[in-house]
């Protein structure tokens, strides 16, 4: 396994770190990232190996656990419940359990609403140039989630700020300042979603929280922290991944000479997955290694984290073609940009929603966008994400 040094806050890199991600699958499916001090699965099929082999997880074996200061003890048990750390059989009951109240026909049932906040959002455009990332990418999302909570729209800076400073600990650029903001911010954070579920007990609603407080299967039910990790997950996950995929797509659809096309209602779908798919949200995410395995001809040891980097799985040429080409009518194949096997993203068909109704609307209401400077890349890595986004219309 070849060894290779590249700093995730290194400037250039943030800015495109894509040439790296073509040098490491040139150099085989796996290379060891020093700077993580861990092997990287490169290729779109060791990713996917990685991410669906049933010995590999999201939970920290016991051997490599570390004790957790007081100081971060909010953030870590709001951790301990989380469906995106844990694995069977909890992960398996977790799962069918908020999936009973999250449902395929309550996403779709949100559609009205989202269309109506798009308009009201693209309504409020100022003239001359202004930032998409705070007037559209940033705000649209949180509010969906609002909505789907049944969480007063005063609120949602304080669910954006919340989510903002505890998301902030998957970042390579975590230090004590951003681990004690998000302990301070976790905190906060649960003590007002339990205060919600207090609310709901006394008076149900149509909300998901409502739902989950009565989500039963085989006669079980979520327990009230199971509940709180559930909807502070949707949250942080959901809000991130959309705001820097709102972004991302209209960075490269803006100028594109088959936007209009792709954004076509028989298009659309297509057209947000190749989004995802040539600049995909999350770069990175791990896995540990509970026994033993050989994956694609690679050993690893019990006890091993191993990273997979999606982005590079998604501009994989033995897959896509011209990966490194932007084409929204490219035709549709499954990517990682959501991840893959038990973990897959349970948020992904509210995002593809919001993505398949905002994009059209957006660019309908403003035919003329365009972009009047460089778009800068935040220092967010796992994430990739826009710092901002100046547009005029």
């Amino acid at each position: 396994m070849k060894t290779v040094t590249q700093s995730p806050t290194a400037p250039d890199f943030v800015q495109d770190p894509y040439p790296f991600y073509d040098r490491l699958r040139a150099a085989g499916d796996f290379v060891h990232w020093s700077d993580y001090g861990m092997a990287m699965a490169t290729t779109s099929a060791a990713v996917n190996a990685v991410l669906r082999h049933p010995k590999l997880g999201r939970a920290i074996p016991e051997g490599r656990r570390d004790p957790v200061p007081a100081r971060l003890a909010p953030f870590y048990d709001i951790e301990a419940h989380s469906l995106l750390e844990i694995e069977p059989p909890d992960h398996t009951r977790l799962r069918k359990l908020a999936l009973v109240a999250f449902t395929r026909n309550s996403v779709q049932a949100l559609a009205p609403e989202i269309t109506r906040m798009t308009r009201a959002l693209t309504d409020a455009f100022p003239d001359g140039a202004f930032d998409l990332i705070d007037a559209f990418a940033r705000p649209l999302p949180v509010q969906v989630i609002a909505l789907l909570l049944g969480v007063p729209r005063d609120r949602c800076d304080d669910l954006l700020n919340w989510s903002n400073a505890m998301v902030a600990m998957y970042q390579a650029r975590r230090d004590r300042a951003v681990e004690d903001k998000a302990a301070r911010a976790s905190a906060k954070f649960r003590d007002y979603v339990a205060a919600l579920m207090a609310e709901r007990r006394a008076a149900p609603g149509s909300d998901l929280i409502s739902r989950l407080i009565t989500s039963e299967v085989d006669g079980q039910h979520l327990s009230d922290d199971e509940i709180i990790s559930t909807i502070i997950l949707l949250l942080n996950a959901g809000h991130e991944a959309t705001v820097h995929t709102i972004g991302n797509a209209v960075r490269h659809l803006t100028a594109h000479p088959q936007r209009d096309r792709a954004l076509a209602p028989d298009g659309i779908e297509t057209a947000v997955e190749e989004c995802l798919r040539f600049d995909p949200p999350l770069h990175m995410f791990t896995r540990w290694v509970y026994e033993d395995v050989t994956i694609l001809g690679q050993p690893f040891r019990a006890g091993d984290e191993v990273g997979c980097l999606l982005a590079s799985a998604c501009r994989d040429n033995a897959v896509w073609p011209d990966a490194d080409t932007f084409d929204p009518l490219r035709r549709k194949r499954p990517n990682v940009a959501f991840g893959a096997g038990i973990h897959f993203c349970i948020g992904a068909p509210l995002a593809r929603l919001e993505l398949q109704l905002a994009l059209p609307l957006l660019f309908e209401r403003c035919p003329e966008l365009r972009i009047v400077e460089p778009p800068e890349v935040a220092n967010l890595y796992h994430f990739r994400g826009l710092k901002r986004l100046m547009v005029a219309r």
